[in-house]
């Protein structure tokens, strides 16, 4: 049977091994092997290019996926200022203390104290006071570094006299408006209201 088109000798095993007889006996056919090298350098070269172009488009990707979760981890991981830091503060519980003195009822008032009281032990331990009660905390603070250390004393002087006394303790409205004005000075000063 004879073949119609071109004979297609690099992909035929028996034909490696032809060639290596042939060398072999010293009977080389140079043209068949120039033939070969030339067909299987050309098939290395294509698909070394086709292997390039896949590469650089993964790099590319890559590359860009990169950068694209870089700037999406920029503004966790940014340094914030301290107008930044007070937008994002959560005003929340000073707001709640805020709405319970400005209500009409006598227990609101009692609960504004005593809620604006542990705002202030947290700041105390915030700050690395340690201590059982909020008094303990505030014996420790050197005055010089709490400039409203006094406006503590007093407001917390009144929140004492609630938790002991309780119903016994007479609140008017204006001490408890002016104890909360005096823990308001304490947490101005260290950035929480």
């Amino acid at each position: 049977m004879e073949s119609t088109g071109p004979d297609i000798h690099f992909l035929n095993v028996q034909y490696f091994f032809r060639l290596i007889y042939e060398m072999s006996l010293g009977r080389p056919d140079f043209s068949e092997l120039a033939l070969l090298a030339g067909t299987i350098w050309l098939i290395v070269t294509v698909l070394g290019y086709l292997l390039v172009i896949v590469l650089i488009g993964a790099l590319m990707h890559y590359t860009t996926r990169i950068y694209q979760v870089r700037a999406a981890e920029a503004s966790l991981y940014t340094t914030t200022t301290h107008e930044h830091l007070d937008d994002i503060t959560d005003r929340s519980r000073w707001r709640h203390v805020q709405e319970l003195i400005n209500s009409g009822h006598e227990s609101d008032w009692r609960q504004a104290i005593i809620e604006a009281d542990i705002m202030l032990d947290e700041i105390l331990m915030e700050q690395g006071y340690v201590g059982d009660t909020v008094s303990d905390k505030l014996k420790q603070v050197n005055p010089s570094r709490f400039g409203t250390l006094q406006d503590a004393w007093t407001a917390h002087k009144v929140r004492n006299d609630i938790a002991h006394q309780g119903s016994q303790y007479q609140l008017t409205e204006h001490t408890a408006h002016r104890t909360i004005a005096h823990y308001e000075n304490v947490f101005r000063e260290f950035g929480e209201v």
